[in-house]
């Protein structure tokens, strides 16, 4: 008696036959587990990872962010207010603020748009990692914070937000900066690389000490304040 034929082994399914099957399940894997060396190399620069999106975190919408408020360092550090990997750079300079990530797309394709067909790089110093909460109008207090509307980035002042490398013109980086600040919330400013950091809002120059930064304004008496102002009319 021969033996029974085994269901659903030997027969086609969709179709395809065991050993069409097999060879499809082996291209596949193939095709993820190469690994090209060359293609690994030519990454694309990034300041964050390639499982991070510096606009849209894969996570965290459930997460109720504080709105919150950058810190003003005045400790010393001043982290972020130089260019590190570019030759130019776009650094905020009024006070803190909260940019949504829609205008930081925006500000970033206006740079590029403006670069076209030039040979450059665009580094990324800023994420849009707070998620920002709205309600209806009209709406009673309580009941939560709300629903989740949008990603947005918290920039400290004196903070870079853009770097560009490349063989350019530094007038032709100027106006590219120029209409990405014009898309941008704030008044910015045009550095390069090796200029001096900034402490808060002070520019931490050569010859700067941080005494210096940190030593309080005594009051002048009112006879030396009024000799310094001066007169109206001649005497």
């Amino acid at each position: 008696m021969p033996s029974p034929r085994p269901c659903g082994i030997q027969r086609s399914l969709f179709g395809f036959s065991q050993t069409h099957l097999k060879s499809l399940v082996d291209c596949s894997f193939r095709q993820t587990f190469d690994h090209n060396p060359s293609r690994a190399r030519h990454r694309p620069f990034s300041s964050t990872s390639t499982l991070f999106n510096w606009l849209s975190p894969r996570r965290g919408h459930s997460d109720k962010n504080r709105k919150g408020k950058p810190r003003v360092r005045t400790g010393g550090s001043t982290k972020g207010t130089t260019v590190q990997w570019g030759d130019y750079g776009i650094r905020l300079r009024d006070h803190d603020r909260r940019i949504p990530a829609k205008q930081l797309q925006i500000a970033a394709d206006t740079i590029k748009q403006r670069l076209r067909g030039q040979r450059y790089r665009l580094y990324t110093r800023v994420t849009a990692n707070i998620g920002v909460y709205t309600k209806g109008n009209e709406v009673r207090m309580g009941k939560g914070k709300g629903s989740f509307d949008h990603w947005a980035a918290r920039v400290a002042v004196s903070r870079i937000m853009f770097e560009l490398k490349g063989d350019l013109h530094e007038q032709i980086v100027r106006d590219a900066f120029r209409l990405a600040g014009n898309k941008l919330p704030g008044l910015y400013e045009f550095v390069r690389k090796g200029d001096p950091p900034v402490m808060g809002i002070t520019k931490v120059e050569a010859g700067t000490t941080l005494e210096e930064i940190h030593r309080r304004s005594t009051k002048l008496p009112i006879d030396v304040t009024a000799g310094r102002i001066p007169a109206t009319a001649p005497p």
